[in-house]
């Protein structure tokens, strides 16, 4: 597949990198030299200085036999332009653009990216992403991350072990007999910074992130066994009212009504319009880092503090304020990758990373065959993949023992009709299964060819 990528920052950059491991003929475009040369010289892509909105510079990064643009630059204008010159110019068949002015996505404005007018396939907004997985994050209290697919009906799990975690220590292949009620697979271990797919030899140990697929109505007993059994959240404050902020606060009131929210905002023409907006919380005017503020947010009854600032020291060290005074959760919004290592040693619970909610939600976009959707975990580790199988796949009418899977990937749920099943080496994938499975980035290529619609199928 020959893609163009537009903007060659965080989001671009890691875009082009999960295509090029996968073959893909990728050319990159950005109006800085620095960062073209600098993608370059580390991925196999090409890369190409310029105005991505720009006809001639589209047609040199190939734009006339292109099969998909990504338009992720740092301008949405740009962003919208390219896609509407890959559209009229070029006949791009797929246009994804990026746009963060929520003036351009309000309801009554609803017809501007149809085909008739700018015709963009598929328009992220990174803030609305990135409340949202934030406010799934604060409905499973004790998980790092949580993804809903197949319609709900199973879930990823992000857990951190702690000492008295029941479940560590134990060989992997061990904990079906030990606990016959745990219906869950684990798919991916991170160790002392370091990502694995587990073995069944594997064990467990205190500071480790487990990453597991589980049936969404065992949850709860999963999370309990692993030693995770706090209470949802009643009482939560939100440290910065910027369009995540406000995303996440209007989430909160229309899905959890009884959830008493407070939002400290710095900014006090933001301020009131954020206090305009919602329609149950309180918004203070204030700095997140000043005491007196916390003290009037009455911060040391919260369960949950959420930072979400536009600053990431300043989402730390409020999250760390609000910690010590007595707030029992903190997640903290963080662009930066280097702190994430730092955080757990601090004791911030949960560490969001916008870059990588945004890469998930345009690779969803990207990948081919029957593929309903795709999750990235960790940094460039591997993805979460939920596929419907065909007739065709290598993977139906035998049992997964004997299945031919690509070295590091593991079938963590088969959802038939109705049922969740927990797979085991004897199940057999059935013609019309969703089957959620997790391929580290290496194998994610032949992942999706073992779910493409092959040309006998017709």
């Amino acid at each position: 597949m020959k893609v163009i990528v537009c903007g060659a920052g965080q989001v671009g950059y890691n875009i082009a990198r999960y295509l090029a491991q996968e073959d893909n003929d990728v050319t990159v475009i950005d109006s800085s030299p620095e960062l073209t040369r600098k993608i370059g010289d580390t991925l196999d892509v090409k890369a190409v200085t310029g105005l991505a909105s720009h006809p001639s510079v589209l047609e040199q990064a190939g734009a006339l036999d292109a099969d998909m643009v990504v338009a992720v630059t740092q301008s949405d204008e740009v962003n919208m332009v390219a896609c509407q010159i890959c559209h009229s110019l070029f006949e791009v068949t797929t246009k994804i653009a990026r746009v963060r002015q929520q003036g351009y996505l309000l309801p009554k404005w609803a017809n501007l990216f149809s085909r008739d007018h700018m015709p963009i396939d598929v328009v992220i907004s990174p803030e609305r992403e990135v409340a949202g997985a934030i406010a799934r994050r604060i409905e499973a209290p004790g998980a790092l991350d949580i993804i809903s697919l197949a319609e709900g009906r199973v879930k990823l799990i992000g857990v951190r072990c702690g000492e008295d975690c029941p479940l560590v220590n134990t060989p992997l292949r061990q904990l079906t007999q030990l606990f016959p009620d745990l219906h869950i697979v684990i798919v991916g271990v991170v160790s002392d910074g370091k990502a694995s797919v587990p073995t069944g030899d594997d064990v467990m140990v205190p500071g480790d992130e487990v990453y597991f697929v589980a049936d969404s109505e065992h949850v709860q007993r999963a999370l309990a066994a692993f030693g995770h059994e706090e209470p949802e959240a009643r009482r939560i404050v939100i440290f910065g009212g910027g369009n995540v902020g406000l995303f996440l606060a209007q989430e909160i009131e229309e899905r959890h009504p009884s959830v008493n929210l407070k939002v400290i905002e710095a900014d006090k023409s933001r301020a009131e319009i954020v206090a305009r907006t919602l329609k149950r919380s309180v918004v203070l005017e204030g700095s997140v880092l000043d005491t007196e503020i916390l003290e009037e947010s009455n911060i040391r009854s919260a369960e949950t503090v959420v930072a979400v600032t536009n600053d990431d020291e300043t989402n730390i060290l409020s999250s760390l304020l609000a910690k010590r005074h007595g707030t029992q959760r903190a997640i903290a919004l963080l662009n930066n990758e280097v702190y994430r290592s730092l955080t757990g040693d601090l004791g911030i619970d949960v560490v969001v990373n916008p870059r990588s909610i945004t890469v998930s939600t345009i690779l969803q976009h990207v990948r081919r065959g029957r593929i309903h959707a795709v999750h990235t975990i960790g940094d460039g580790f591997g993805e979460l993949i939920d596929a419907e199988a065909m007739e065709t796949s290598s993977l139906v009418g035998v049992p997964l023992k004997e299945a031919d899977l690509p070295e590091g990937v593991l079938v963590g749920s088969i959802v038939r009709g109705d049922d969740v099943i927990i797979p085991r080496g004897n199940t057999v994938v059935q013609t019309n299964d969703r089957v959620v499975l997790f391929a580290v980035a290496a194998a994610v290529k032949q992942v999706e060819q073992m779910f493409a619609v092959r040309l006998e199928f017709f």
